[in-house]
């Protein structure tokens, strides 16, 4: 599901702050990422059984190497998806999602949003 009119799409940032300002939200990108692109997760445990959800930051280098971190990265638009184990995530308009993750997600990203606007390019 796409988190839309976040104020975050299309914003072009380094991605040395990016990084920063996303460990601050507990976003990870650990391994999620290759010298165009970067992908940031937040996972959220939920009651149900085997479900996971993440919300997902993904944005890809407009200049620059993510791997050497000189990067320019521009944003896309956020996304919520269910983790079915062992299956993988699910990011489908068919996909159910709780109205309170969905407000989660959408605080989540506003606070990352007026970090971000700092550093905006």
């Amino acid at each position: 599901m796409q988190l839309e009119n976040t104020g975050i799409d299309e914003t072009i940032i380094d991605v040395e702050p990016l990084d920063r300002l996303m460990g601050k939200h507990a976003f990870i990108r650990a391994g999620q990422w290759d010298y165009e692109r970067v992908t940031y997760d937040y996972k959220i445990a939920s009651k149900e059984k085997n479900i996971t959800y993440y919300i997902r930051i993904q944005g890809y280098a407009v200049e620059g190497d993510v791997d050497l971190g000189n990067a320019v990265i521009q944003l896309k638009t956020p996304l919520i998806g269910k983790h079915y184990y062992p299956h993988g995530v699910e990011y489908g308009e068919d996909e159910n999602f709780p109205d309170n993750l969905v407000d989660r997600a959408t605080n989540l990203v506003s606070k990352i949003k007026d970090d971000i606007d700092q550093y905006k390019k």
